[in-house]
Formats: C-alpha cells, sequence, structure tokens
C-alpha cells in the first residue's frame, strides 16, 4: 500500500502533464481550439482540491520550474520589444499607459463597491493591469501570425507587465510597512527587489552576447545559451526572492538591442519549450481551488468585464493616431484579456516570500480560472479576425 501511495505521489506531475497533452493534442485537432485553454482544463480538474491527483503540497521545485517556464517566454517577449518603435510612435506607449491607469482606477472603485477593503482594492487593481505575455506569445506562436494587430498586442503586453509588477511591488511595500512598520522589509520587497531584478537581467544580457561574441557562436544557434542563462537568472531570483518577471524581460530587451540577432535560434525554444509551456499552464490552473472560485464568482466577473471594457477603450481611442483603424484597436483591445499566468505565478512568489494574499484576492481566483481557458480563444479569433493568420491556419 505504501509503495502504491510513493508511485502516485511519484508519477503525479508526468501524468498530469502526459493528460494535458494529449487532450490538448485532441482539442486542438477536433475543435480548432488553442492547446493551452486544455492543459489550462486538466490542471484545474487533476487539483488537489478537485479530483486530487496532484499532491496537495506546494512543492517549490515546481514553482521553479514554472517560474523557469515563464522566463523563457518572458525572454523572448522582451527580445521582440522594439523601443525605436515606441519611440518612434510614442501614441503607443500613450495607450499603454491609458488603458492600464484606466484599468486601475475602474478595478479599484468597483472593488470598493463591492464592500472589499482598500488594501484589497488596490491589490487587486495593481494585478488587474497585467496582460500575461504568456499567452499570448504561445498563441501567436502556434498561429505564426503577424501583423499590426500581433506586434502591438505583444508590446502592450510586455509593458502592461512591467507597470503592473512596479504597481504591485509598492503597493505591496506599503502594505508591509503599514502592518510591520519595518521600513526596511517594506523597501526590500518594493523597489529594492525591482531595482537588483533589472540590474540582474542588463548584467546577463551584456555578458551572454559578449561570451558568444568571444567564442563566435553568433552566427550559430543560440538557443542552449540563452536556455541555460534564462535558467540561471530563475534560480538565483527564486532564491533570493527576487522577480524573475523583472530579471527576465529585462534580459531579453537588453539582448536585443545589443544587436544580437536570434533568427537561427528556435522559436519557443523549440521542445523544451513546448513541453515546459505544458507543464506551466497545467502548474498554474492545479493552484485555483474551486472553493476560492466560488467565493469570488461575482466580483471576478465584474473585475474581467471592467478590465476588459477599460482596456478596449483606453486602446482604441489612440487607434487613428497611432497608425491603425479603429477596428484593429478594438481587436487589439480584445486580445489583451489573457492575465491568469502572471497573476498567479505573482501571487505564488509572493506566498514564497511569505506573503500570503491568495485567500485575501479570492476574485482574482474567479477570474484566474476564466481566462485561463477563454483567454487563449480571445487572442486566436482577435489574430483570425485581424486577418494575419496563414489560410492554412484558419481551416
Amino acid at each position: 500500500m505504501l509503495e502504491l501511495t510513493q508511485l502516485q505521489h511519484d508519477m503525479a506531475w508526468p501524468l498530469s502533464i502526459l493528460l494535458a497533452w494529449i487532450i490538448g493534442e485532441f482539442v486542438n485537432r477536433w475543435l480548432k481550439l488553442p492547446r493551452i485553454s486544455a492543459y489550462a482544463v486538466v490542471g484545474f480538474l487533476l487539483a488537489p482540491s478537485q479530483l486530487g491527483l496532484l499532491p496537495s503540497s506546494q512543492s517549490p521545485t515546481m514553482l521553479l520550474m514554472a517560474n523557469i517556464a515563464f522566463g523563457l517566454i518572458l525572454f523572448e517577449s522582451g527580445y521582440r520589444i522594439n523601443l525605436r518603435w515606441l519611440r518612434s510612435n510614442p501614441w503607443l506607449t500613450a495607450a499603454s499607459l491609458t488603458e492600464a491607469v484606466l484599468t486601475f482606477i475602474c478595478v479599484y472603485f468597483l472593488v470598493l463597491a463591492f464592500g472589499q477593503t482598500e488594501t484589497t482594492a488596490l491589490l487587486l487593481a495593481a494585478l488587474s493591469m497585467a496582460t500575461s505575455p504568456a499567452t499570448i506569445l504561445r498563441v501567436i506562436n502556434k498561429q505564426k501570425s503577424s501583423g499590426q494587430v500581433t506586434e502591438r498586442v505583444l508590446h502592450l503586453s510586455v509593458l502592461n507587465c512591467v507597470l503592473a509588477v512596479l504597481t504591485f511591488k509598492v503597493i505591496l511595500g506599503l502594505v508591509i510597512f503599514k502592518t510591520s512598520g519595518n521600513i526596511w522589509n517594506a523597501s526590500y520587497n518594493g523597489l529594492i527587489v525591482l531595482l537588483i531584478s533589472a540590474a540582474l537581467g542588463v548584467t546577463f544580457g551584456v555578458l551572454i552576447p559578449a561570451v558568444l561574441r568571444k567564442t563566435n557562436r553568433l552566427n550559430q544557434d543560440g538557443t542552449l545559451a540563452f536556455t541555460i542563462a534564462i535558467i540561471f537568472i530563475v534560480a538565483l531570483t527564486h532564491s533570493l526572492k527576487l522577480s524573475p518577471v523583472l530579471a527576465t524581460l529585462t534580459f531579453g530587451l537588453v539582448v536585443r538591442h545589443r544587436r544580437i540577432i536570434l533568427n537561427s535560434s528556435q522559436r519557443g525554444f523549440g521542445a523544451l519549450g513546448d513541453l515546459l509551456t505544458v507543464m506551466l499552464f497545467v502548474f498554474i490552473a492545479a493552484t485555483i481551488e474551486w472553493q476560492q472560485v466560488l467565493a469570488g464568482m461575482s466580483l471576478g466577473l465584474a473585475i474581467i468585464f471592467v478590465r476588459q471594457l477599460s482596456k478596449t477603450i483606453g486602446i482604441s481611442i489612440f487607434s487613428r493616431v497611432s497608425g491603425i483603424s479603429w477596428r484593429k484597436g478594438a481587436l487589439v483591445g480584445m486580445a489583451s484579456l489573457p492575465i491568469s499566468t502572471f497573476v498567479i505565478l505573482v501571487l505564488e512568489q509572493t506566498r514564497y516570500i511569505g506573503i500570503d494574499l491568495i485567500d485575501q484576492l479570492a476574485p482574482l481566483a474567479a477570474a484566474a480560472f476564466t481566462l485561463e481557458i477563454i483567454g487563449p480563444l480571445f487572442v486566436q479569433r482577435a489574430l483570425i479576425w485581424a486577418q494575419e493568420v496563414p489560410e492554412k491556419k484558419e481551416a
């Protein structure tokens, strides 16, 4: 009996990932739906509070692996950000700031209207600003889409990530100071963490290209070099309780603007990226408990509606002046729906450093569960309606 229990414990994650992959393939083939939506459903159903196949104890190793998977995606997202485009088209940056601020304000007052505390309202509003690059980039890569909507939603998702992390960390620092009165803990969990994380990303963004130049490997496949560097960065930030999100994004951004061409590298980091993506979306959904989903369902759905409306309006009003039609502006807003991966990993990382906000922010569980399933579908349809997906992908 003991051996069977140990076998179940040892095989829980491998079996869950295998089931998620198989179901994802059939869902994509038969229903033409994004695979990652199926991964999320499988992860949620197999979670400890649902069917209970996965272990009930939170594994630091699995959190680290999820952060590595997210780090690979964030690196690629950061690499694809063109700062020259943002400088030459400032209306795109204006759209990002407008929709983020509008989202923060609307969600903040919505949460207060539901009778929640000011602290809860601030934290929910900060996290609601984000758009998850993980979901967006995976759908873009699988659809092989390209065009104005594709590039804009990817750029806006990265900008949203940075703004959300900055705002969330500042608010978290203020909350810690208010409750403990310890200015060092408050500062460290706020701006100091962000500065050190960004500096780490910049350091590796300079160091790794220098090594590649020195060894004359710039014209060869750089997938291995960048993968190893990302794993190291994520492991280091995880151990030091820094921000792997900001570190890996900064790493990718600096590498691009050091004029390192990654055309010969594998998009999405090849088979390793695909494997970690399955694990990432299963892990994210498995952290959500049905009790939390039910407890926060009404406010969670209201947040989804208000957030989507705010983002669509904030992006659309700058459509014409930034060089696209109103319709495409609305499609960019539509594709900005996903949030789950970013929010859950930030909250799990926060719990890892000793601050548990999961129960306090239960409405996000409902929003995350809903968007984990329908978010990829919205991105997929927006790209297809924008006619930026090859015809063979639409069939």
